[in-house]
């Protein structure tokens, strides 16, 4: 057992098996991704004010889209999640503790992370009919409805996602893992710094539908840049 350490993972590291978790993270990242585009993609009611507003963007999405994007995060947001794998295997071999913890955080995010992305798609499909019937009564019915259903998911995969982005963070900035420590940045959380970007943009399609996907937008700087990284982790000693 030499060359296991002591959670019983070898010591050496399947950089191919690594790097080919990180090459299908980048491919679900962008399935995740191009269904947010779908359903994000709109402009809001500037006449309109509070959650109608906000609320205005989405009434332009097709039933086909709605679908079309829950279907994309159903398969991509799952994969996405598992490929953190690789990171996870990159932190067991220094440091066990935040490793297990790490995969705690995974392991929750797969499990509400797809489901959070189609209850979001049902809350604008709910909004949709309800402002077909009576539009004066969408944004209160749409209200409810999340607070119902999308809220309370939503709050646990945040708890999830927020454990992992933060073990991830300090485990590459305290050198608990072979890639220099200023890696740090390949951080899931790094979409929210895109979205600031994009808020510079106003009130447009793009700039939406960019804001809807920022966490697949977190994911795939994460997984290029500990791609395009790798070789100089590899040739640390």
């Amino acid at each position: 057992m030499s060359g296991y350490n002591d959670i019983g993972i070898s010591k050496e590291l399947d950089w191919e098996r690594i790097s080919h978790l990180f090459k299908i993270g980048i491919v679900a990242a962008l399935m995740g991704l191009v269904g947010d585009l779908i359903l994000g993609w709109g402009v809001a009611d500037s006449t309109l004010s509070g959650m109608e507003q906000y609320f205005s963007r989405y009434l332009t999405v097709s039933d086909d889209r709605i679908v079309r994007s829950a279907i994309l995060g159903l398969i991509g947001i799952p994969v996405e999640c598992l490929c953190y794998f690789g990171i996870y295997r990159l932190i067991a071999n220094s440091n066990k503790k935040l490793a297990h913890i790490y995969r705690s955080g995974l392991l929750g995010m797969l499990t509400f992370g797809s489901f959070c992305h189609v209850v979001c798609c049902a809350t604008v499909y709910h909004l949709n009919s309800i402002h077909k019937l009576d539009p004066s009564a969408s944004s209160d019915g749409t209200i409810k409805f999340a607070l119902y259903f999308l809220v309370p998911v939503t709050a646990v995969f945040l708890v999830f996602f927020l454990l992992t982005t933060i073990v991830q963070i300090v485990a590459f900035a305290k050198g608990y893992t072979p890639y220099p420590k200023w890696c740090w940045i390949f951080s899931i959380a790094s979409g929210l710094v895109i979205v600031a970007v994009t808020r510079f943009f106003g009130n447009s399609e793009a700039a939406n539908a960019i804001g809807t996907g920022w966490i697949s937008l977190g994911s795939l700087w994460t997984y290029l840049g500990l791609l395009l990284m790798m070789k100089k982790a590899k040739a640390k000693k």
